[in-house]
């Protein structure tokens, strides 16, 4: 008897950090998984170095192209005959003062992190109805709930993230495809570690209730579980991972520490 094809899961942004780990989270639970990222030299590496080559395809892709992001997604579902599952956790940022971000840094911010969850569903989830339904996760961010500086662009785009995800939940949730979004608060991916002094680190200690960054694991385990059938009655959601960071507002450190 002929084993059952594999489930499929599409991760973008998928050449490091954060969707490098959804993809291994993915693998682990027996899927075979399509990686789309910008990045020709790194994604080949990564790919390899999951260990899986006949569950594994990777793809040298911008999700905001219009022209050539349907190939990929095309590509993918030829590979593996099906596609249940898209996060859309790829995503660019801009950190400058708001005077200071020029429109063509603005465009890109949203065409990237707002475009391309837009062009990456349309092509998925057709894919996914052809199966009797599927699920997707919009990786957003805290700064997509809470507002801060030098974030005008990337935070206005993963705002706008959230609400398409509950766009798409309202459309697609009685097609059987459900649509959640993940906010991640700090997490302690490479790109952090290179770019937060320890006074930045200090800081996020102080102000979330758990005094850490997150693991990239423990994004890719929430990622996982909207998309499992543990979350099938979870739709339209923005679930903020973020160690408590959203729930505190202002003030809280202070205030925390005259209870120690």
């Amino acid at each position: 008897m002929t084993a059952p094809a594999p489930k499929v899961a599409v991760v973008t942004g998928a050449a490091r950090g954060i969707g490098l780990a959804i993809a291994r989270r993915f693998l682990a639970e027996g899927h075979a998984v399509g990686l789309i990222d910008i990045d020709a030299d790194t994604l080949p590496l990564a790919a390899a170095g999951l260990g899986e080559a006949d569950r594994v395809l990777p793809i040298v892709c911008d999700v905001a192209d219009a022209e050539l992001l349907p190939a990929a997604i095309d590509a993918i579902a030829a590979r593996f005959g099906r596609i249940d599952a898209l996060v859309n956790n790829a995503g660019v940022a801009v950190f400058k003062p708001l005077l200071e971000t020029r429109f063509d840094e603005w465009r890109r911010v949203m065409d990237v992190n707002l475009g391309g969850p837009f062009l990456c569903t349309q092509a998925c989830a057709p894919y996914m109805l052809e199966v009797g339904g599927g699920a997707i996760v919009n990786i957003t961010s805290i700064s997509g709930l809470r507002a801060s500086t030098l974030r005008v662009a990337y935070g206005t785009s993963k705002a706008g993230l959230s609400h398409l995800t509950r766009q798409q939940a309202a459309e697609l949730g009685n097609r059987g495809i459900r649509v959640n979004a993940v906010a991640p608060g700090p997490v302690d991916t490479a790109m952090a570690k290179q770019v937060h002094t320890p006074d930045i680190r200090a800081d996020y200690h102080d102000a979330i209730p758990l005094n850490r960054y997150g693991l990239e694991e423990e994004i890719a385990n929430v990622v996982w579980f909207l998309c499992s059938d543990a979350a099938s009655y979870v739709n339209g959601q923005t679930l903020a991972v973020d160690g408590g960071f959203d729930a505190t507002g202002i003030g809280l450190p202070s205030l925390r520490r005259l209870t120690d």
